[in-house]
């Protein structure tokens, strides 16, 4: 189950939204210091103690975070920097 779960509507062509997601990606592969990789429409990614997918469909974005104990106490603080990246990405 993930720790933190972000749904982001939009009005993005599929191609559209998935270069987006990958700016979200980028900004959290700098961010966090992980890795990244598309299979499909879901971005998987991971780092010691941070793991999860950004899942594309039309119209909605979801992301799905799973923290590592060490990491949980800092949960609110990347869920709030994460929400407000995806909502001004997924805003064009």
């Amino acid at each position: 189950m993930a720790d933190i779960t972000i749904i982001q509507d939009h009005a993005m062509a599929m191609e559209d939204a998935r270069a987006a997601a990958q700016k979200v990606a980028d900004q959290m592969v700098i961010d966090y210091e992980m890795q990244a990789e598309w299979a499909g429409d879901v971005l998987s990614f991971k780092r010691t103690g941070f793991s999860g997918t950004l899942a594309l469909t039309q119209g909605r974005a979801q992301l799905e975070i799973s923290l590592g104990i060490m990491l949980k106490g800092f949960s609110k603080k990347i869920e709030e920097q994460v929400t407000k990246n995806m909502a001004k990405v997924f805003a064009a």
